[in-house]
């Protein structure tokens, strides 16, 4: 009888870049490559005492909570006993790097990803055997940082890396912090001639090349129709002060913005599902050991349920003397800041997803993309901002039926320019059009999830709330403040597998 029963499937990590043969011997030296490395950090608790925070590492959490099982040995090492579907395999394709290992030759990206290809093929053989059974319901998911997400993209993509036997036994794919639009240094692109330790691995020209893309693409972070992007997760970093390598100077080349090392901007798959939180790309405070990283990583690859939000804004309010002025016919510019943060319940010390001013993370849009879209040349709709996508399982509710979270909401502006010149006086710093932090009740029905919300600010998050309301658009929650404000949360629910 086969073991495997969804969503547990295998999973097969892929590290991320080693740039000196020191470090890809460090590497090689480790049997998890990185996947089992924690963080012990102080934080503060509610009661304004300092406590440790201790975080395991992604490779004992999965075995703790969820009974997976750490796998780095070849079959021929195992005998013949069949490899648990709840598995975790480290892919170790920098081995060949190590003269002990190998020929002393890192392996390229279309080469390492042929190599992920035969793992695939491997695990499924060592898990499932003869079994027929089995081997139809076989699936693995590909969890990846930094450049091991461009070796995953590059197995999916290129019709000359490997087969369609192996990319369609993929279920999922999650990324921290990989360059999926390449790396820039002082905002330039890294040089596709710059072959020293190959990073030019991160020059869009040569991703064009081993991700089978056009080779005129000004972007490279498509999946151009070879994978679902609902089905793969991208963890995007915006600590970049915290980043150590290179002595500093990489954080200082990749400046805000970026996680030390990758801009926010270039770390994301096109139309994917993405979070942003407050780490850097590696070390004490980086992505892969970190309980965000984790909590999301669990949701994506075993929740149920799918929640996405943006706002459609409807009006967006002037202090009293900017908008005397509009009333004088004068020319008003404006931007504006997005900010939101998204924790589920009983979550006290990590959010899912936050995009804040002060991470440099925040949304921004200016008012003509907004509410004056006729202005601008080629935009058809409003530029609605989008916010957030969460996953959410609701075999974690511990009290009641009821899948909770909160979203911290708050809109600001930029300084205001009447007649392109800079009026700084004209609005006050930490002054918001609108916040407040919104509580939402998701209740698994026969006939679909039940939605309900309350903004926790006026009553307590625990009470019932309102029905979110509905128009042709969808479901949404009506946003609004004294000032003015007015805007339309939307809510897309969708269940999750």
């Amino acid at each position: 009888m086969s073991d495997i029963t969804g969503p547990f499937y295998p999973i097969i990590y892929v590290r991320g870049y080693a740039m000196t043969q020191g470090e890809i011997d460090d590497t090689v030296s480790t049997p998890y490559m990185g996947f089992n490395q924690g963080a012990t950090k102080i934080r503060q608790n509610w009661q304004g005492t300092i406590e440790k925070h201790i975080f395991e590492s992604p490779l004992v959490r999965l075995m703790k909570d969820y009974g997976y099982q750490d796998n780095y040995h070849s079959r021929s090492d195992k005998g013949n006993k069949k490899l648990p579907a709840k598995s975790v395999i480290i892919y170790r394709y920098y081995d060949q790097a190590d003269t002990d290992f190998g020929n002393g030759d890192a392996p390229s990206i279309a080469q390492a990803a042929q190599g992920l290809h035969d793992l695939i093929l491997k695990t499924k053989q060592d898990v499932c055997g003869g079994d027929q059974v089995a081997q139809a319901q076989f699936k693995v998911y590909l969890v990846a940082h930094s450049m091991g997400g461009l070796i995953c993209r590059a197995l999916l993509q290129n019709p000359n890396i490997g087969s369609v036997e192996s990319t369609k036994l993929v279920d999922k794919v999650f990324t921290y912090g990989t360059p999926h639009n390449g790396i820039d240094m002082g905002g330039f692109n890294v040089p596709r001639l710059l072959g020293l330790w190959d990073i030019n691995n991160f020059n869009r020209d040569n991703m064009a090349e081993y991700l089978g893309l056009p080779n005129n693409a000004n972007k490279v972070n498509s999946l151009n129709g070879s994978f679902d992007p609902k089905r793969f997760f991208c963890l995007i970093g915006t600590n970049y002060k915290d980043y150590s390598a290179g002595a500093g100077m990489s954080r200082r080349l990749a400046g805000e913005m970026s996680d030390g090392l990758v801009k926010i901007s270039n770390a994301v798959v096109a139309g994917s599902p993405r979070a942003y939180v407050h780490r850097s790309h590696s070390g004490h405070y980086g992505l892969v050991n970190s309980e965000e990283g984790y909590q999301n990583l669990i949701r994506f690859l075993f929740g149920d349920y799918k929640v996405e939000g943006y706002i459609d804004v409807e009006a967006l309010p002037l202090p009293p003397s900017v908008r005397s002025a509009h009333k004088k016919g004068k020319d008003i510019k404006a931007s504006y800041y997005f900010e939101i943060s998204v924790s589920p319940r009983g979550a006290l010390q990590y959010t899912l997803t936050e995009r804040r001013k002060e991470t440099f993370s925040a949304v921004i849009r200016k008012f003509d993309e907004l509410l004056r879209v006729d202005n601008i040349h080629g935009l058809n709709s409003p530029r609605s901002p989008y916010m957030f996508s969460i996953l959410l399982d609701s075999k974690k509710i511990t009290s009641g039926r009821s899948l909770k979270f909160s979203a911290d909401l708050a809109v600001s502006t930029t300084d205001y320019e009447i007649d392109r010149f800079l009026i700084p006086d004209r609005s006050i710093p930490s002054e918001y059009l609108f916040r407040d932090n919104l509580v939402v009740t998701l209740t698994p029905t026969v006939d679909g999830p039940k939605i309900r919300y309350r903004f926790s600010d006026d009553s307590w998050g625990e009470s019932t709330g309102l029905d979110v309301s509905k128009d042709d658009k969808g479901l949404f929650i009506p946003m609004t403040s004294k000032k003015g404000f007015r805007a339309k949360l939307r809510l897309i629910v969708s269940r999750w597998s």
